[in-house]
């Protein structure tokens, strides 16, 4: 994600849905250009394009291949802020998520270790760890009392929703979080 005050544009995989979408939805708001990234469906992507064009933004939707992610980075600039996205499951050692966990856990690793090998160039990077969340993906198949016992470990009482992780982003990408580098930020309400 680039942050020139004048020109900013920000490149946001698996934008088409859930917390992406809304990621890209607040940096078109904040005044960003947006490539939407995604790698199914492209109305998804194109819908949100509508919106974001039809607020006065500019964002234009990039299947998520190679040829696709050099043509948006193509169009935009370089420079500025990394934002990886992990999860708060991350450290919790949760059974049956060994796998997932392990995916997050390289993401938390690469983090420090790129902000260290980008010194000298200006670029930040971070990774905000979203914990649980109100997207389809979270709620698809989950009966009532599991979403209850998710809330319950929430001391906030909640469920993150998509707008959270976009605020948190928003920070990372804006003039306030340009001392911010080399973290993982746990947006999660505060559970363990």
């Amino acid at each position: 994600m680039a942050s020139d005050e004048g020109n900013r544009a920000a490149i946001v995989t698996g934008a088409s849905r859930g917390i992406g979408a809304a990621i890209a939805d607040r940096l078109a708001h904040d005044g960003f250009a947006v490539a939407i990234n995604y790698s199914g469906a492209a109305e998804p992507a194109e819908s949100l394009v509508r919106a974001i064009e039809q607020r006065g933004g500019r964002a234009l939707a990039v299947k998520g291949t190679f040829n696709g992610m050099r043509e948006a980075a193509r169009r935009i600039r370089d420079g500025g802020r990394i934002v990886n996205v992990s999860s708060s499951v991350v450290g919790r050692w949760l059974e049956t998520y060994a796998v997932y966990t392990a995916t997050k856990a390289a993401v938390e690793a690469m983090t420090p270790i790129l902000a260290k090998e980008l010194r000298g160039r200006g670029i930040t990077v971070n990774t905000v760890a979203p914990g649980a969340t109100e997207t389809d993906l979270f709620l698809t198949g989950k009966s009532q009392e599991m979403l209850d016992r998710a809330v319950a470990l929430v001391p906030l009482g909640r469920l993150g929703k998509t707008e959270d992780m976009a605020g948190v982003v928003a920070f990372l990408v804006g003039p306030d979080g340009g001392w911010v580098n080399g973290q993982v930020l746990r947006a999660n309400g505060g559970t363990n």
